[in-house]
């Protein structure tokens, strides 16, 4: 039989400052969505910081930083953008690590229900690790639009976080 450690970490509340770091993710064929629904939504998602999977960031970046004849042009001195690898390379697993060591605040996943991914497993433990640490998450557009025009996304915002503790020091 192994030991119990103990082990202590303090997963009970994470605070979500006003500026948010906001995670975009896009399968292939939903890019045009996201990329439309973050042109659509500059002047919310300009403020904060934006971390993307691969193609998904490079596309944002040049949406945000060129934006289309209908839209106005905001000033871009503040927008901030983290690339990330692409997701079947590993870049939802780095969201994923991001999540757990509390540096995402908002996670935006426009994923397609319709096909099959290669790193679909990928895709579910991602997912699944948002939920673990009680992270907003929006799936499509709609949700998107929801989650970004809330009173609380606009202020400061304590998450509270299931309290695993048990789970950490249980005897093995």
């Amino acid at each position: 039989m192994i030991p119990a450690i103990a082990i202590t970490i303090d997963l009970q509340k994470k605070d979500m400052i006003k500026i948010k770091n906001i995670a975009l993710v896009a399968h292939d064929t939903m890019k045009k969505d996201m990329i439309e629904w973050a042109d659509w939504n500059r002047s919310l998602l300009t403020p904060h910081r934006l971390i993307c999977t691969g193609t998904t960031g490079k596309l944002i970046e040049d949406a945000l930083k060129n934006p289309s004849e209908e839209t106005i042009k905001p000033e871009h001195s503040a927008l901030e953008i983290l690339k990330l690898k692409s997701g079947p390379l590993g870049g939802d697993q780095q969201l994923g690590a991001m999540i757990a060591e509390g540096k995402i605040d908002v996670l935006i996943f426009f994923w397609d229900p319709m096909e099959p991914q290669p790193h679909d497993v990928d895709v579910k433990a991602l997912l699944r690790i948002a939920v673990l640490y009680n992270i907003p998450t929006a799936s499509n557009r709609t949700s998107a639009d929801f989650l970004i025009t809330s009173p609380l996304f606009k202020q400061d915002y304590k998450i509270p976080v299931k309290d695993y503790s048990k789970y950490l020091n249980r005897s093995l």
